[in-house]
């Protein structure tokens, strides 16, 4: 199971990695559209926005889906609240205990 999980882990890294790259894509495409300008830019931002980004948010859907089993298949919990109420808990407790200690020093020196 551990094998599964991490080939789809990697095939969601690299997913996502390529769907930013096509995001981005598009992005230069209607830039190159507003400099052409005219009929030709027309054909370009919509061949971007009728036939690329349709294609681009179905391949996010799909590595997101890929993404979302390999993290349960790893038990992994990125997003649980109590994972975060913990490390914020114990963040406290130290920054109470550091503040202790540097009292303490105060103290001695006095």
């Amino acid at each position: 199971m551990k094998k599964v999980s991490d080939v789809l882990l990697k095939i969601f890294a690299i997913g996502i990695m390529l769907v930013l790259l096509a995001g981005a894509l598009s992005f230069v495409g209607y830039l190159v559209a507003l400099f052409i300008g005219g009929d030709q830019a027309t054909k370009i931002c919509t061949f971007i926005f009728k036939e690329y980004i349709p294609w681009v948010v179905k391949l996010t859907s799909i590595f997101t889906a890929v993404g979302l089993v390999a993290m349960y298949l790893c038990k992994i919990k990125a997003l649980t609240v109590n994972q975060q109420e913990e490390t914020a808990k114990s963040t406290i407790l130290e920054r109470k205990n550091d503040s202790l200690d540097g009292k303490q020093e105060l103290h001695e020196d006095d």
